[in-house]
């Protein structure tokens, strides 16, 4: 996929990883306030709200990144349908033989388009992909200046539809990598496995154990990251990107 993004398989084993993470970490904060607490000179601190405050702004950001991102590739689906669908449009106002043979390919590539967004994803076949759709983009080349030569009426909007097929290509492209930085999916889950601690920390010098809360915190928090990253991996996750434009556009074709 060009990117080191987690796939799908692997955001479900980070949100448990994340859960158990916390899990322990509060256990290990737990026994050592426990400790502590025996220490009359111990007090406890205010770190805990202000780590849990820090890990509600942090999953805030990155969900909202995410969705950011999720809207940017919806939005790239829609703009890549109506260049194709724009380009065909005139390709059906050529002369024969072009016509047929630029209508052809045209829908060969807009049932590539839909095939790739629908399978699996994988690094191998999006390099394939794009191997093709740069094939693809030569034949349309070729056969748009075929008409011109010919002395197509349509030049102007034979050419700037074919542009706007090559640009929509490296948008959506773009947007499919553009996701969220591994730096941030780090500090997010540092931050949720030190906010456990300290939250286990502060129970332990209180005397106090709450467990249904506690595991209500972890389950939610693992869910919230797993749904953020989910949205990332929109090719391949849960939350999908509708491809119902292009489809629209193939069954008109």
């Amino acid at each position: 996929m060009g990117n080191d993004f987690p796939s799908a398989l692997d955001i479900k084993l980070l949100a448990l990883m994340l859960a158990v993470g916390m899990l322990v970490a509060h256990g290990i904060g737990r026994r050592l306030g426990e400790r502590l607490s025996k220490d009359d000179r111990a007090k406890p601190s205010k770190l805990t709200d202000a780590s849990t405050a820090l890990l509600g702004l942090l999953l805030a950001f990155s969900f909202g990144m995410s969705i950011s991102k999720h809207d940017q590739r919806r939005l790239a689906v829609v703009s890549d349908s109506n260049a194709i669908g724009d380009f065909y449009t005139c390709a059906t106002l050529l002369k024969e033989p072009t016509r047929s043979r630029l209508q052809a390919v045209i829908r060969q590539y807009a049932e590539l388009r839909l095939d790739l967004a629908s399978g699996k994803a994988s690094s191998d076949r999006l390099d394939a992909a794009v191997a093709k759709f740069d094939q693809l983009h030569g034949q349309m080349t070729e056969l748009a200046g075929e008409a011109l030569s010919n002395g197509t009426p349509i030049a102007v909007p034979l050419t700037n539809t074919l542009n706007a097929v090559t640009s929509s290509q490296a948008s959506r492209l773009a947007a499919y990598r553009d996701r969220l930085p591994g730096n941030i999916l780090a500090l997010l889950l540092a931050s949720a496995i030190l906010a456990a601690f300290l939250d286990g920390r502060a129970e332990g010098l209180h005397g106090s154990f709450d467990s249904a809360g506690m595991v209500s915190f972890i389950l939610l928090v693992s869910l919230a990251v797993y749904v953020t990253l989910d949205l990332n991996n929109s090719e391949a996750g849960w939350i999908r990107i509708s491809q119902e434009p292009l489809q629209r556009l193939l069954s008109s074709m």
